[in-house]
């Protein structure tokens, strides 16, 4: 698994599997941002079958039948969407066209799984809203630096088994590497991948949400800016924001297109929850200069602890997710829960302030 580039980070984990061979078959479409292949290993490890790829830029349905020599290439959708057999689709749209493409899928009587940020607009938003109560089926989203981070997962369990107490503030640094030259040009189009806050800002507002058990925020206050990348006019390199729960937590943070290309993974994500009894740090996936895996510190009343979780934990998010499929539940995520993350990250983007760099 190579760690410099963000956009094809596919985290394996051991297998673990929660049903039978060929009881959970999915298929795999829009293969147009590399986090299909962490969306179908987390879903093969935990026991689901692929069965179908579709894409059509054939070159990327080579490269993905090389990793997955199992998969038979369909010769359209709809020979996915007309398999009775096939429960769930999985897909990595452009950003812009992953609503459309699970109102399709939903339609097809399946349940979708999709990457991250799944909507563009509050307009998709409010049809993927309807859209499953009239159908009844899954607008699941692979949130993966919560989901497929060992770290995360760690973290969550601690806070639910009380190590910190009550959770009062989420602070989340989410930088990345740009490697502008791998990238496709619908990752410079503002329209289509829908801005910084709306792209990888959804990550750490679905996190707090998470850790703080918050049902609603607000968002105070949000800015984007391109600093450092005038070739790329409509790229946001640089975002902010702060957001109270409905609760009272609070919750900053901050994503960038600006980690250096001396580290020796793709990003130095961080998060600092604080808690009424201690706190947790999340060195994610890296601890700089000292350990290429990172892991948890915490601390509270009785201990001052470092946890080194890689390889220890899993990732159980796929397995809860096939299960919620097969049994109509929602443990893996709530429905409301995911929607929320996803309306939240629109109205940061849609209220951010333009800063504009200062003089030199």
């Amino acid at each position: 698994m190579q760690k410099s580039d963000g956009m094809n980070y596919a985290p394996q984990g051991k297998p673990k599997p929660v049903c039978k061979e060929n009881e959970f078959i999915f298929a795999a479409t829009a293969l147009d941002h590399g986090h299909i292949f962490g969306m179908c290993n987390g879903l093969i490890e935990a026991g689901a079958t692929l069965k179908y790829v579709f894409d059509p830029d054939s070159e990327k349905v080579k490269r993905f039948c090389k990793t997955y020599p199992q998969v038979i290439p369909a010769e359209n959708i709809d020979q996915i969407f007309e398999d009775s057999s096939i429960k769930l689709v999985a897909g990595a749209a452009v950003t812009s066209l992953r609503a459309e493409l699970g109102m399709k899928v939903m339609d097809a009587g399946k349940d979708y799984f999709t990457d991250k940020a799944p909507f563009t607009t509050l307009e998709q938003l409010a049809k993927a809203r309807d859209k499953v109560k009239q159908t009844g089926k899954k607008y699941a989203v692979y949130y993966s630096e919560r989901l497929h981070v060992e770290s995360a997962v760690f973290a969550g369990q601690l806070i639910k088994d009380g190590a910190i107490g009550s959770v009062i503030q989420v602070i989340g640094l989410g930088p990345h590497r740009l490697s502008a030259a791998s990238r496709p040009e619908w990752f410079f189009e503002k329209e289509k991948y829908g801005g910084i806050l709306c792209d990888i800002g959804s990550h750490q507002i679905e996190q707090f949400l998470y850790f703080a058990d918050a049902k609603d925020a607000t968002v105070v206050r949000s800015q984007v800016a391109n600093y450092a990348h005038p070739q790329y006019p409509e790229l946001e390199d640089f975002g902010d924001a702060m957001l109270v729960g409905d609760n009272g937590a609070t919750n900053y943070f901050r994503v960038d297109w600006f980690t250096p290309d001396g580290l020796s993974t793709w990003g130095d994500g961080r998060m600092f929850i604080l808690g009424t009894k201690g706190y947790i740090e999340l060195r994610k996936y890296v601890d700089i200069a000292r350990d290429s895996q990172g892991g948890v510190y915490l601390v509270n009343d009785e201990v001052e602890k470092y946890f080194m979780v890689e390889g220890q934990i899993g990732f159980p998010y796929f397995g809860e997710l096939i299960l919620d499929c097969l049994n109509r539940t929602e443990n893996a995520m709530t429905q409301d829960h995911t929607f929320k993350a996803a309306e939240l990250c629109l109205k940061a983007q849609l209220d951010a302030v333009l800063l504009t760099k200062a003089e030199q």
